[in-house]
């Protein structure tokens, strides 16, 4: 296919959270687009669309296109969180908090984190005790992700989004480009367009037709099993989700104003299996764009649901797909770069998370095998910086900030050999009293924290 003019017509293909963002994000931002969905439900396995638990980075991607937290929290009934309590995942040491925002405060241009290690550790206050205070906090959603679901199904459709129901069978390809001209449904119908994005779940039943390289993270993240079930909401839920390491893996539990959702994820070689386990396969494409398809959500990245990462890698890769459109010819070195972009921040996200378990602290042999591989050479590298000096690198395409590196590292007891020299510059007198505001533990300030979110209009809980 050679270049002509812009991109008309799109065909986003799948029915849950992640295509109906994608759909929505599309027509808000690109309004000459026709854009149509082919619907139908989401599999069990695209973990975008069922998990409940979001990253503050969805309130950018609602303001992007439109919504409100009127529209997000009230009407589709989402609660709110500020970060995820750790439990046992370092024997002999505190469970610990990872909240979003900044720990501390520089004092004198030397990071706060040094003078903690000076100053605090291993007997002073505990780092998450330093937390950040509203409205500094960043705060995710617990979504009922049925209601959320519909909500952007039916913002898709005000903007004027075509709704085809169907299920697809396969892709029509093209001759010598290989480009997919048409998708093909049960009922025989075929649907034409310029492009094509794929939100079907790890099958990717578009993309695949044109390749399946696959970049496989089993031998880095063990965990190959999900179980995810409903129960009853919490009256009054805390801010804070729960993470509990087991011997195989982990549990968590979090609850929005309509549903609980409960849950492991597991080594099927370290456990014994589990009836209605949701097997996992975590890793990414090798190339999410491929001609005129775009594989988006769970159809491009798999991985456990540890940070809950899931959501806003879809969002993040629909941010880049509008950002960087391409025209109708779907020049190779664009879509290089949309690829290159979309992969280092997932690569990112899989250190982040390979990272929890390299430096945990358990016993069992799920978690001696998981602490000892050998973990890629971006990660090696950051883990051996901050090892020698307490120091983390700068990457480009980074998920989570520097201070939830720090939050996770030093909250698994995962120290450096020795801090800034600079740290002495500040005697422990000037680093006291710039952090004496912050003496209320994170996990008992939650109710005060529910009220100034109420009181900030940013939250209200319905």
């Amino acid at each position: 296919m050679s270049g002509a003019g812009a991109i008309a017509r799109v065909v986003v293909v799948g029915g849950g959270i992640t295509a109906w963002s994608a759909a929505a994000a599309l027509k808000r931002r690109i309004p000459i687009l026709d854009v149509q969905v082919v619907s139908s439900p989401p599999p069990p396995d695209a973990l975008a669309d069922r998990m409940i638990n979001t990253l503050p980075s969805i309130g950018d991607f609602h303001s992007d296109i439109g919504l409100s937290d009127e529209d997000t929290i009230v009407r589709a009934r989402s609660g709110l969180r500020i970060g995820t309590t750790f439990k046992a995942w370092a024997e002999n040491l505190p469970d610990y908090i990872h909240a979003y925002g900044n720990y501390g405060v520089p004092v004198g241009g030397v990071a706060f984190h040094q003078l903690w290690l000076r100053d605090h550790y291993p007997h002073g206050r505990p780092f998450d005790s330093f937390a950040p205070a509203p409205p500094q906090v960043g705060y995710g959603l617990r979504l009922t992700t049925e209601l959320y679901q519909q909500l952007m199904r039916d913002y898709s459709h005000h903007l004027g989004v075509v709704e085809r129901p169907g299920e697809v069978v396969d892709a029509n390809l093209g001759g010598a480009d290989g480009f997919v001209e048409a998708l093909l449904l049960a009922d025989g119908t075929q649907i034409g367009a310029d492009l094509f994005v794929d939100c079907t779940g790890p099958a990717a039943l578009v993309r695949s037709r044109l390749g399946d390289g696959f970049d496989d993270w089993s031998r880095l993240l063990l965990c190959d099993r999900v179980v995810i079930e409903a129960d009853q909401p919490d009256a009054d839920p805390p801010l804070l989700d729960e993470v509990a390491a087991t011997s195989a893996g982990w549990i968590w539990r979090s609850s929005s104003p309509s549903v609980a959702v409960k849950g492991s994820v597991f080594s099927s070689a370290h456990g014994a299996d589990s009836d209605g386990a949701i097997p996992l396969r975590q890793g990414r494409r090798s190339e999410p764009w491929v001609r005129n398809c775009v594989a988006i959500g769970d159809a491009a990245v798999t991985v456990e649901p540890l940070e809950w990462t899931n959501l806003h890698l879809a969002h993040s890769q629909i941010d880049r797909l509008v950002s960087m459109m391409p025209d109708a010819g779907f020049a190779p070195v664009e879509l290089a770069e949309y690829n290159r972009q979309c992969n280092a921040e997932a690569d990112r996200v899989r250190d982040f998370l390979c990272m929890h378990y390299v430096t945990a602290q358990r016993t069992e042999p799920f978690w001696k095998d998981a602490s000892a591989v050998e973990p890629p050479s971006s990660l090696a590298h950051t883990l051996s910086l901050f090892a020698e000096r307490g120091r983390l690198p700068y990457y480009e395409e980074e998920t989570f900030a520097r201070d939830s590196w720090l939050a996770v590292l030093l909250g698994q007891g995962f120290l450096p050999r020795r801090i800034d020299p600079l740290a002495d510059s500040v005697t422990p007198q000037e680093a006291e009293r710039a952090l004496s505001s912050r003496r209320q533990p994170l996990a008992q300030a939650q109710p005060s924290y529910r009220g100034t979110f109420l009181q900030m209009g940013q939250g209200q809980q319905p």
